[in-house]
């Protein structure tokens, strides 16, 4: 259980946030300079001037009616920043062990094998690429056994392709570490891929809170902005009889995606498709490279930013978000009901899990 009630001023205005969670791992959402990264500062006790009641588990870490406000290194905190912030004179071996307090219990080895460290060991973070960066530094703020993981956009500065392969590690370390955690991002995929509970924030208040799937819902991406249109689509792969691998999606809707050799058929998986990544066109599409290609029909339309719309699109039950501009729509005559087609390459599809 965590329960949070701070109040810290920030030059635009005050951090307020009131909220109880009792999952394994918590998403916090909002636009850049919500706050995200203040309340995470704050839980930490780097941030001085927050005042109010900050409870993990058992412990009391802030109570300014009382005068508790225990420092930094006594709050068990594991903090990841965005930038890894590894020491380049240490070995990842040093640098994951830095962190450990003698007489303190200590996940040295369980953080290693969690996170798949042993060929990395020896090197130094110059020699890294920056997924095994954040891997090691997920493992330092591991090794200290936190009472609290507190994650910052870990995967923020990473390309598709090392994402891909670091979030199965945070997937590992939400269901193996015994650890709960907060996880600042700004990508809806990642947050519903993670998160059991959501935290949504906006001006440094809480516009939503409770559990993901409900908060996370449609009506997040006025809060969060453009960063947040992307489909999530989960179920489970299968390997037809004509090649390549296809997620299935409920009863209706097939997926084509990359194939990989550690891809098995029946194996759970999710995947982001961006809505600015799918084609739309109102007469039947033939004779193109995309694999998938599906009919649907247009429920409702949004406004999207300067000059752009979002329109969510029902295919085989599924509702897809599809952003085109405002000339697309006038020219092609997309009204709410119409009948569309949409074509997503395979490449478009980013595996989540």
């Amino acid at each position: 259980m965590i329960e949070v009630s701070l109040r810290l001023p920030l030059a635009r205005f005050p951090l307020e946030v009131e909220a109880r969670f009792s999952s394994a791992s918590v998403a916090v959402m909002g636009r850049s300079g919500s706050g995200k990264t203040s309340l995470l500062e704050s839980l930490a006790g780097l941030r001085r001037g927050a005042r109010g009641r900050l409870v993990v588990g058992e412990r009391v870490l802030l109570d300014s009616g009382s005068g508790v406000d225990m420092p930094p290194e006594a709050r068990r905190m594991g903090y990841v920043p965005q930038d890894s912030l590894l020491f380049p004179h240490l070995t990842a071996r040093e640098n994951v062990r830095f962190g450990v307090r003698k007489g303190r219990p200590s996940r040295v080895d369980e953080a290693v094998a969690l996170l798949e460290l042993e060929p990395l060991l020896h090197r130094y973070p110059a020699t890294l690429s920056g997924g095994e960066r954040q891997r090691v530094a997920l493992a330092r703020a591991l090794a200290t056994a936190p009472a609290l993981l507190l994650l910052d956009e870990p995967l923020a500065a990473l390309d598709v392709a090392l994402k891909e392969r670091v979030l199965p590690y945070l997937l590992r370390i939400r269901d193996e570490a015994r650890v709960p955690l907060l996880y600042v991002t700004h990508q809806l995929g990642e947050a519903r891929v993670l998160a059991q509970e959501a935290l949504l924030l906006e001006q440094g208040r809480v516009r939503a809170v409770g559990p993901a799937d409900s908060v996370l819902g449609g009506a997040t991406r006025g809060v969060l902005g453009m960063e947040a249109e992307e489909n999530i689509l989960e179920g489970t792969l299968e390997r037809p009889a004509e090649g390549g691998l296809r997620l299935r999606v409920g009863e209706g809707l097939g997926l084509w995606v990359p194939d990989g050799p550690e891809l098995a058929a029946g194996a759970h998986a999710a995947y982001a498709v961006l809505a600015e990544d799918i084609l739309l066109s109102t007469g039947p599409l033939a004779g193109i490279s995309a694999r998938n290609v599906w009919e649907g029909t247009v429920r409702r339309m949004e406004e999207a930013g300067v000059g752009d719309r979002v329109l969510l699109v029902e295919v085989a039950g599924a509702p897809l978000a599809v952003r085109v501009t405002d000339a697309a729509v006038r020219e092609l005559g997309v009204v709410k009901g119409a009948r569309v087609f949409l074509a997503v390459k395979t490449s478009a599809c980013r595996r989540l899990r």
